[in-house]
């Protein structure tokens, strides 16, 4: 075999294990992504029960139920145009109230309750994380600093 035909066979070869590498990788990666949808995103979409991802919009005011437990409360989250139950076990962010930004991450079940495994509240009244903003300026109900006067 000529030099120039073992350097070929060497280049194929190792772009090959490049690609397998990648995809491996890309399917690694795959089980542990966590998509961001808001209320209106989960009304337009079909999201598996058993797929974890992260819902955000806000706390709709008189809502929130504490559970005699005393560890389970349920709440709805809205974006101002479509609206999810949500239930989460455990203890709330010491900001988390009705009307502020939330990001929860959990999974539907089978009756359409989101159940968070874990609740994110905004830390001040300024920030809004920016997947919530973004989703509530996409319904059109919500400009955020915008709407404020200075």
């Amino acid at each position: 075999m000529k030099p120039k035909h073992k350097r070929l066979s060497f280049v194929v070869i190792g772009m090959a294990l490049l690609t397998a590498a990648t995809i491996l990788i890309l399917f690694a990666l795959n089980d542990s992504v966590v998509f961001f949808y808001s209320p209106s995103d989960l009304a337009e979409q079909d999201v598996q029960p058993d797929r974890r991802f992260r819902l955000g919009g806000l706390v709709e005011e008189n809502s929130v139920v504490r559970a005699d437990d005393g560890v389970t409360t349920t709440f709805r989250v809205t974006d101002l145009a479509s609206t999810v139950s949500v239930s989460f076990r455990g203890l709330l962010p010491d900001l988390f109230r009705e009307g502020q930004g939330v990001v929860a991450e959990g999974q539907l079940d089978a009756k359409g309750v989101f159940v968070a495994s874990e609740v994110l509240a905004k830390h001040d009244e300024n920030y809004m994380p920016p997947e919530v903003a973004e989703a509530l300026r996409k319904s059109g109900q919500w400009q955020g600093d915008e709407g404020k006067k200075q």
